[in-house]
């Protein structure tokens, strides 16, 4: 479907998108963006992000076509340059830029090693797909990039279940950091599991992440509580568990990696991610007086264990008050549903005619 794309599609799907993340209580998000068959459609994609009013970081991407991802020979699209250019000059700003690249699963090592160049360059942060499936583990991705001198902090690898455990080492010598899609990985087939005990035995603390809204759920909450239920549940069945990984993971540690461990992965540790003094004040309220939380004793137990969106009454990004009272304030959301359907019609009219 992405093919027949045009940039107002991609505009209504990601002003949907960020409006969705507003409204479930996160600030913050990465645009893990490969939909790039024109300029155009990238600056219809940052234009949505700009306009809800969320804090987020464009990852660059490519056009969606397997000549991109099948042994790949074509190089990153080269308008990540002028987008540095035209929006993201400014170092306080609410957007930043990051590259989606492709790695050694999809694409061809002059290909992978120079779509780090730019990202590189341009002093960005690169985030790519290692490891999702079985057929990928063969590629070892990690240990290329390790070899070739290119593996650093500024990459968040994303998923990672077929990565072996000297792949794991090899990210946390670096301090590169992991970023997990539990409910999307959980329910994906061909995945069907996370490395969790793994990363936490290597000493790598992972952030979380929605990944795919058409397969899974795209709020924290839900992320949060099937780690959490997913990881007691390995545990408690008497499965045999990574030398070093904790025996009993807590509730304070989960609410980190939806909170501080995100924001580290994005690069964004130093503005937002914890309530500390000197940080840009991303906060969201939850009605502790709601039926399905109240009388709360245990605040992190709370958010982790019983939390939804519908608990989000009041949200702030960079101290402006973008959700009040269980309402966005900043857009109007049903102008975003009637794009968002007049986008869907169009794209299915159009697969439709050509079958």
């Amino acid at each position: 479907m992405g093919a027949g794309y045009r940039p107002e599609d991609v505009y209504a799907g990601n002003l949907l998108g960020a409006l969705a993340a507003l409204d479930s209580g996160i600030t913050t998000l990465v645009d893990w963006s490969h939909v790039q068959i024109s300029p155009g459609h990238s600056d219809a994609a940052v234009q949505a992000l700009t306009e809800s009013g969320i804090r987020a970081v464009f990852a660059h991407g490519w056009p969606p076509a397997r000549e991109w991802t099948n042994d790949s020979a074509l190089g990153h699209p080269q308008d990540i340059r002028c987008l540095r250019e035209q929006y993201f000059a400014s170092e306080d700003q609410l957007l930043t830029l990051a590259m989606a690249a492709r790695g050694p699963e999809v694409a061809r090592r002059e290909v992978w090693l120079g779509d780090l160049r730019p990202a590189r360059d341009l002093a960005t942060r690169t985030t790519v797909h290692v490891g999702a499936y079985e057929h990928n583990a063969r590629h070892r991705a990690v240990t290329q990039m390790r070899d070739a001198g290119v593996l650093g902090d500024d990459i968040t690898f994303v998923h990672c279940w077929r990565c072996a455990d000297d792949e794991f080492a090899m990210i946390a010598d670096a301090g590169a950091s992991v970023s997990l899609g539990v409910h999307c990985e959980l329910n994906s087939s061909g995945m069907g599991d996370i490395p969790l005990d793994r990363l936490l035995a290597a000493g790598i603390r992972p952030s979380l992440s929605g990944d795919t809204e058409t397969k899974c759920s795209g709020d924290m909450f839900s992320q949060m509580r099937m780690l959490l239920a997913y990881y007691r549940t390995w545990m408690g069945g008497g499965h045999s568990r990574a030398l070093g990984a904790p025996a009993n993971l807590q509730v304070h540690d989960v609410l980190e990696f939806a909170t501080l461990a995100g924001a580290q992965a994005a690069g964004l540790a130093h503005r937002t991610g914890s309530l500390t003094p000197g940080k840009q004040a991303d906060v969201i309220l939850i009605r502790a007086e709601d039926l399905n939380l109240a009388p709360v004793s245990n605040p992190a137990g709370a958010v982790v264990l019983a939390a939804h969106p519908g608990n989000v009454d009041t949200v702030l990004v960079g101290g402006r008050i973008v959700k009040r009272g269980g309402k966005l304030v900043t857009s109007d959301p049903r102008r975003a549903l009637d794009l968002a359907r007049r986008s869907q019609e169009r794209v299915l009219a159009a697969i439709a005619a050509t079958r």
